[in-house]
């Protein structure tokens, strides 16, 4: 196995770290939720260029996209709180 593969093991756990997180009430667990899945969605891209595997890169750009946003969200209610 080279040490690339191994690359997939830390992205699923951030993506879990992650899941976790997001389901809370507290902004700021929300916001270490939306740190994690940025992070994951970097390794993941890390190892699908490696992997050849282009349906998971696009994926994992939309999802980051998608984790930008809600972060931005989540920041303005940050700072209400």
């Amino acid at each position: 196995m080279e040490y690339f593969d191994y690359v997939q093991w830390p992205a699923m756990l951030a993506t879990l770290v992650s899941a976790w997180f997001i389901g809370s009430q507290r902004a700021y667990r929300r916001m270490i939720a939306f740190w994690g899945f940025i992070m994951s969605n970097t390794l993941w891209v890390i190892w699908g260029l490696h992997a050849d595997a282009y349906a998971l890169i696009v994926l994992e750009c939309i999802l980051f996209e998608m984790n930008a946003r809600g972060f931005k969200k989540n920041l303005g209610l940050h700072r209400q709180s």
